[in-house]
């Protein structure tokens, strides 16, 4: 993520109390930030989300520099719950940068095996072992939904916090289970039924809630989404 001077109390530090984050400090004028910048990329994205990355632009956001008391670029560090653990200054070879990322990242857990398996007798012991496994959690509510058992997958996902992923799953079960079609989201059913929704969104709670799940499934991509949000909007206020 691009990280600002405003965002970085949220975005790093508090993050970094969760998982260890790297802060990549850069600017566009600086030939080995943009040679430095992929190599972080590339070692993060390996990490599988055990890692994340936050880059700088130092010249737009000069208070996170002169919190690291940085003098020159690139400057890399790596923080876990608010304080630096590592860092590095200048470029380093890939082998190096990825070394470096990679001792930040914990050894997969028995869960994380057993999640990796995929399948539901893996995915219900992973639960056992670690309750608030977001992946196990998430792939068991897709099997259940797959499945065509709605009501167990939201039980299951109500174990633990909302994620996006975890959003879009629910919202597919409540519409599985009120027996409303979400596989021809692509066609014109679902705008037709939208659009009949939307006559009743604002005394009809089931409707809203119909409507709304309707639009997690066709996702922010979606070039109706924002209309029929604006659309919900006026209907509301």
């Amino acid at each position: 993520m691009d990280v600002t001077d405003e965002s970085f109390q949220a975005d790093v530090l508090a993050r970094s109390a969760t998982v260890p984050v790297v802060v990549d400090l850069w600017a566009p004028w600086c030939g080995p930030c943009t040679t430095l910048g992929p190599m972080l990329e590339r070692a993060v994205a390996a990490t599988d989300g055990a890692v994340e990355l936050a880059k700088v632009n130092v010249d737009e956001n000069p208070r996170i520099a002169q919190s690291f008391a940085v003098q020159s670029i690139p400057a890399v560090f790596a923080l876990r719950e608010g304080q630096v653990v590592d860092q590095f200054i200048g470029a380093l070879p890939e082998a190096q940068v990825a070394a470096f990322v990679q001792k930040l990242a914990p050894p997969p857990s028995e869960a994380d095996t057993l999640v990796a398996a995929g399948d539901e007798a893996s995915l219900r012991r992973a639960l056992e072992l670690e309750p608030a496994h977001t992946v196990a959690t998430e792939g068991l509510a897709r099997l259940l939904i797959e499945r065509g058992e709605p009501t167990e997958a939201l039980v299951v996902l109500a174990r633990i916090p909302e994620t996006p992923a975890g959003r879009t799953l629910a919202a597919e079960a409540r519409l599985l289970g009120r027996g409303v079609e979400v596989a021809g989201a692509d066609g014109t059913e679902v705008e037709a039924r939208l659009n009949e929704l939307l006559e009743r969104v604002r005394d009809d709670e089931a409707a809203r809630q119909e409507f709304l799940d309707l639009l997690e499934t066709l996702g922010a991509a979606d070039p109706r989404t924002n209309g029929f949000r604006r659309a919900l909007a006026t209907r509301l206020f």
